[in-house]
């Protein structure tokens, strides 16, 4: 069953009461992201430390079903009916759609590269130069909102024509004057902090799930 973008947040805001201050904010991100989706757009993610692992979270819940099994369309069957003539079937049931999502910290062996050969506070803005396309979001996640790796990928998405999300602390840091949307979590403590992100992030990715998969 598909559950509406309202009733998904509703039910964090009931689990998190502190979060009915951002509840419009999410609202904003999780339409930010369908529309992405549906124009043929991608997202790029990057953060430090705790916030580097919600990145790789967030590609995991966007690049594979997360609640909802995302069904391939008649015209894509055909297709690999062509190719996999004997084992069609078993495609069906185990190849589905991901929503284009990358992580930066993802790139292991570039990243090393980036620092041995660059500088440290550039490596996600390197990244942002190459992959960023206009349209496409940049997800920014730093608890301080302060972190210079993340404000140069910021301006660096700004030149690239990109949309620009940010998840950060009470305060909001820097990216308060480079974000389009931010939410800023309703604490001060790096680990409350990236608690409340974790909750957010998943009520925005099973939003946008059931908005472009829902039934």
């Amino acid at each position: 069953m598909k559950l509406s973008t309202i009733e998904l947040i509703f039910n964090l805001t009931r689990r998190y009461k502190e979060l009915i201050i951002c509840r419009d904010i999410i609202s904003n991100i999780i339409e930010a992201f369908r529309d992405c989706f549906n124009s043929g757009n991608k997202i790029l993610i990057c953060g430090n430390g705790g916030s580097a692992s919600d990145a790789e979270h967030i590609v995991g819940e966007l690049m594979k079903n997360f609640k909802i099994k995302r069904i391939l369309p008649l015209p894509l069957k055909e297709k690999i009916k062509q190719y996999f003539e004997d084992t069609s079937d078993y495609i069906f049931d185990n190849i589905q759609f991901g929503l284009p999502t990358l992580s930066l910290m993802g790139e292991t062996a570039l990243i090393s590269a980036l620092v041995n050969d660059s500088q440290p506070d550039l490596i996600f803005a390197n990244q942002v130069m190459t992959h960023g396309k206009d349209n496409d979001i940049l997800l920014a996640i730093s608890t301080s909102g302060n972190s210079e790796n993340i404000i140069n990928a910021c301006k660096m998405a700004k030149v690239k024509g990109m949309k620009i999300i940010g998840l950060s602390g009470a305060d909001g840091g820097k990216l308060n004057g480079l974000c389009d949307i931010l939410i800023k979590a309703p604490a001060n403590e790096t680990y409350l902090i990236q608690e409340y992100h974790l909750a957010i992030y998943h009520a925005i990715c099973l939003a946008v799930e059931n908005e472009i998969f829902g039934e």
